[in-house]
């Protein structure tokens, strides 16, 4: 299992490897971290197809990992992020040919209200990840007005549950009162890693 940033690196090691090769995370995607989140949806939900899922926030590998797994699953996946934090544009084109298959959709907009309207799931993510410290005063004024807080949360529908890949800056991306609100199923979902991650390696032991 490898976490770095470059994801050429996981690339390499999968093409010399004689064994497999888990992705941990990369700057590009965090497969390991939606299969967790998609078994969450699932236990709290009772299904995954049809739902919406809105993410708010950097249009980072967290979102290209949603993306991707959304609409492999048959889920509305809507990225809500600012101009010049949006995702890569090939990752969206390739998630949205899959949604296609699948029956789901992908959507890129810059409107987080728009994007939480009548969601089933809100999702949100730090805004400066590992390795981007220093940005992090210039996203803070670019990410203004792009936090789940209890105000987001009412346009969502009434049962909608909120996501967060942990750990987390409260009062930035999420209020502490949403996070540690009824709604929200972070927690469920951080244990939820264990479970997904060893069901990876059984699966490639």
């Amino acid at each position: 299992m490898i976490r770095t940033f470059s994801h050429q690196e996981v690339l390499d090691l999968a093409k010399y490897a004689t064994i497999p090769i888990i992705n941990g995370l990369t700057d590009l995607l965090h497969p390991c971290q939606v299969l967790a989140d998609l078994m969450t949806i699932q236990e709290h939900k009772g299904r995954l197809a049809g739902l919406k899922l809105a993410f708010i926030g950097d249009g980072n590998n967290m979102a290209h990992s949603l993306m991707f797994g959304g609409a492999k699953m048959g889920l509305q996946v809507v990225i809500a992020s600012p101009q010049g934090y949006k995702p890569d544009p090939l990752v969206v084109a390739m998630a949205q040919a899959d949604a296609k298959a699948n029956g789901g959709s992908v959507e890129v907009i810059d409107d987080p209200l728009e994007a939480v309207q009548g969601a089933d799931v809100l999702y949100t993510d730090v805004w400066a990840s590992m390795g981007q410290e220093e940005e992090s005063k210039a996203r803070m004024i670019a990410f203004e007005g792009y936090q789940i807080n209890s105000d987001v949360l009412k346009r969502a529908d009434q049962s909608a549950i909120v996501m967060h890949c942990l750990p987390a800056h409260r009062g930035e991306e999420i209020t502490d009162d949403v996070i540690e609100g009824v709604q929200s199923v972070v927690f469920d979902e951080a244990e939820n890693r264990l479970h997904a991650q060893k069901a990876v390696m059984a699966l490639v032991i």
